[in-house]
């Protein structure tokens, strides 16, 4: 099975109150960020057979955007431990109870989302895990075939945006006519 651990896109600025943070929506730049990465997405022509998200509204949000851009047809499943402040164990419990598919596209926060990240590849149970930057839109897959379960790549959004931006321009060289 392939992981895709994908931090949600921009959502704005953190509200102090958690009740008001957990309906904070994306920003303009995190939409158009999520349909960018659905296109890169598309030219590598990867598709998800389940998306599983945090119940936050930026992750649902991230997830259902970039879902319906790759033509995923299902609904996004809620799952509560990828919540800022989930556990690891409940985040194994979930990947354990996951049907046997071959991509999963996790959608979830930071920090906990790159701890479950280094948590998968490190094959961590008490130790130390690796560490992991994630930056707002950023993915990464794991191959959990291989033991212990491989990080295969990882895509800054920078370089989301620089393959947009290289694969939506004009493919014809410009030439002068003198």
């Amino acid at each position: 099975m392939n992981l895709y651990f994908l931090r949600h896109a921009s959502a704005g600025v953190r509200r102090p109150n958690p009740v008001i943070d957990a309906k904070r929506p994306l920003d303009r730049d995190g939409k158009q960020f999520c349909l960018q990465l659905a296109h890169v997405l598309n030219g590598m022509k990867l598709q998800f057979d389940l998306i599983v998200s945090s119940p936050m509204k930026r992750c649902m949000q991230t997830a259902s955007l970039v879902g319906t851009e790759t033509a995923y047809e299902r609904s996004v499943q809620i799952e509560p431990s990828l919540a800022p402040g989930g556990n690891l164990a409940a985040f194994r419990a979930m990947l354990d109870s996951l049907p046997p598919v071959e991509n999963v596209l996790i959608v979830g926060h930071n920090p906990t989302l790159t701890t479950f990240l280094g948590a998968t590849i490190s094959g961590a149970v008490g130790g130390r895990i690796a560490g992991i930057r994630l930056r707002k839109g950023a993915l990464a897959r794991v191959d959990t075939e291989r033991r212990p379960p491989t990080l295969m790549w990882l895509l800054d959004p920078r370089i989301v945006r620089a393959l947009y931006l290289s694969s939506t321009k004009s493919s014809r060289r410009k030439t002068s006519k003198k």
